[in-house]
């Protein structure tokens, strides 16, 4: 039984992120932290590496508030 979730690059899951108001807040290593202001604040750490692994932009997504879908459509 396969994923849903697409293996990417995190430099096309940041462009998405930035869609939905994200902005880039400080790096440590390969580690980069963005952060969206509201109620509530969300705050996601995407790791710079090659692809990210399909939990890895799950956990994101639900960090983000973000569905897959509205991840989708945004791509």
């Amino acid at each position: 039984m396969g994923s849903k979730y697409p293996v990417l690059p995190p430099e096309k899951v940041i462009k998405v992120l930035m869609k939905f108001g994200f902005s880039k807040v400080s790096q440590r290593g390969s580690h980069v932290k963005y952060k969206k202001d509201g109620k509530p604040a969300r705050i996601v750490i995407i790791p710079m590496h090659n692809e990210l692994a399909r939990g890895t932009l799950q956990g994101i997504l639900e960090q983000a508030g973000i569905t897959l879908e509205e991840f989708m459509k945004k791509m």
